[in-house]
């Protein structure tokens, strides 16, 4: 795939997304009715989605492949246009009172649209990878302006050949002060770039004026690169009417689509497992009940989301004044965890209740474990990176979680940490997805302590 050809991508991509859910809504039919010729109702459905999709891709961009590849975002922008579309297409169904739409055809066509998407969009992303490394599929850039900065930033093109970037021509900074305007923009546009990288510690408030308008004459991409250097920061853009503010922080801001897309699977999951799970909850209330004497459930305060404190639930695993003598962390052979209590830790069931938790908004279903607040002012004693922890909402399972399970010490709890701040950088549906999984082989296999 050679340069020219990558303006097809995004209608390439557009069409094979609409050609999936074609390929899911005949599948679905399929399945339900042993045919794939959709009859009445089914025939409507079909159309409703195509239609309501065509709307919400084109609103979305999901389409889009931005440089450089990010695997994440894409499948971020797709699945919120994917939440979107359910949306619309069921208050469509819903408005205009369509119930003989089956049920089970509607949610198959979006198990297998989601699956086929997953894996057209992981295909695609490999083999861009793979041409861009080898040479193809590039764009011709052209770096304007301070050398250091420059050298930073051919590093790290040639670090990540998978960006697809080929170098034009560098222009110092001593080049563009000896040039008058008029010469600069003729030599920068004469090599015909599809991108100019101005790297400038003091911007000239006309010729960046003059390079965004003629870039935007000639479809060529202006960007302007910063000489800060990050490290363990984040960085966002915030526009005060014409003024660019660069926003930096150590604590990681997750954008307005991840939080719409983790509340909205945190309030389905949470739904789903307390109806559906409703029959178990009773069976662990009873066992633990009758087990033991103290109550079946057991609550206790925890901090939560910006260090606010909210009380968790579970199933009490623990003889009744476990902890009069102050908090205490459990251990493999703790003596005040009762023997019911000691097979729900290893299978994870005392965590059950924690989904009203999620369901109410005090938790997430992944998330950091929130830990009370005694603990947490020994770990900020040695740690103070633990409190990027409390700016994101805390979760029934992490990664750390899956690792460590209950901490025995703060040490242990320090370490835990780590996975956890690695996943602050990370996060995503697709991550969530993936630790959720983990969590059920942990369960399954009873290797919780």
């Amino acid at each position: 795939m050679t340069a020219r050809y990558s303006k097809y991508l995004p209608g390439f991509i557009f069409v094979c997304d609409l050609l999936l859910l074609n390929i899911a809504g005949y599948s679905a039919n399929f399945l339900e009715f042993s045919t794939y010729r959709p009859q009445n109702a089914s025939q409507l459905f079909i159309l409703v989605v195509n239609v309501v999709w065509i709307f919400t891709s084109f609103l979305s961009q999901s389409f889009k492949v931005r440089r450089p590849l990010l695997l994440r975002d894409n499948f971020n922008r797709f699945m919120l246009t994917l939440i979107y579309h359910l949306l619309l297409v069921f208050g469509f169904l819903y408005f205009f009172k369509l119930y003989d739409v089956s049920r089970l055809m509607l949610i198959v066509t979006y198990i297998i649209f989601f699956g086929l998407v997953v894996i057209h969009r992981s295909l695609l992303f490999i083999s861009l990878d793979f041409i861009r490394k080898k040479g193809y599929n590039h764009r011709k850039i052209i770096i304007v302006g301070d050398e250091k900065i420059a050298k930073r930033l051919i590093h790290s093109f040639s670090d990540h050949p998978e960006y697809g970037y080929d170098l034009a021509d560098f222009i110092t900074e001593d080049q563009i002060l000896s040039m008058s305007e008029s010469e600069i923009i003729d030599v920068l546009f004469s090599k015909k770039p599809d991108e100019i990288f101005i790297c400038y510690k003091q911007l000239d408030d006309e010729l960046l004026k003059n390079l965004i308008r003629l870039g935007d004459i000639h479809f060529i991409k202006i960007k302007v690169v910063s000489d800060l250097m990050l490290s363990n920061s984040f960085a966002t853009l915030v526009n005060y009417h014409n003024v660019p503010v660069l926003h930096l922080t150590s604590n990681h801001e997750l954008p307005l689509k991840i939080r719409f897309l983790k509340r909205s699977f945190d309030v389905v999951f949470s739904t789903s497992v307390l109806i559906g799970g409703s029959p178990v909850f009773l069976l662990l209330f009873l066992i633990t009940k009758l087990s033991s004497k103290g109550p079946a459930f057991y609550k206790q305060e925890r901090i939560g989301l910006n260090e606010k404190p909210f009380h968790i639930y579970k199933f009490r695993s623990m003889w009744i004044d476990s902890e009069k003598h102050g908090p205490q962390l459990s251990s493999d052979h703790d003596p005040r965890i009762t023997p019911w209590g000691r097979i729900m830790r290893k299978s994870r069931l005392d965590e059950l209740p924690q989904f009203w938790n999620v369901f109410k908004g005090d938790m997430s279903i992944v998330g950091p474990r929130p830990e009370r607040q005694y603990f947490i002012e020994r770990i900020l004693e040695h740690t103070p990176n633990y409190r990027k922890l409390l700016r994101v909402k805390p979760g029934i399972t992490s990664i750390g979680q899956v690792h460590y399970g209950y901490a025995e010490n703060v040490d242990q709890m320090r370490e835990r940490m780590r996975y956890d701040l690695v996943y602050l950088q990370n996060v995503s549906l697709n991550s969530d997805l993936n630790i959720i999984l983990k969590t059920l082989r942990v369960v399954v296999q009873g290797k919780g302590k």
